[in-house]
């Protein structure tokens, strides 16, 4: 554990950021998940949650910018062979 008073602060602000950062990849993992098991009606409005919340995770640095428009890409990709 860490002694200084600096160290202390340093290991709670990046136990904060990890819970933060997990709860942010989850529900980008369920909502991909519930993408792929979606309707055809669904199937747009889910996309579109999906897209939001990649996105927000980007833009908050839990995912890199690239990883976000690839899981953009995919899910984009089922989700247009699912309508049609």
């Amino acid at each position: 554990m860490a002694n200084h008073k600096s160290a202390i602060k340093r290991a709670r602000q990046n136990e904060i950021r990890r819970l933060r950062n997990k709860a942010a990849r989850t529900r980008i993992k369920k909502l991909t998940k519930s993408l792929r098991q979606a309707g055809a009606e669904d199937t747009a409005a889910v996309l579109n949650q999906a897209k939001s919340v990649i996105d927000k995770a980007a833009k908050k640095g839990v995912i890199h910018k690239n990883t976000a428009a690839r899981k953009t890409s995919r899910l984009s990709r089922i989700a247009n062979t699912a309508g049609s």
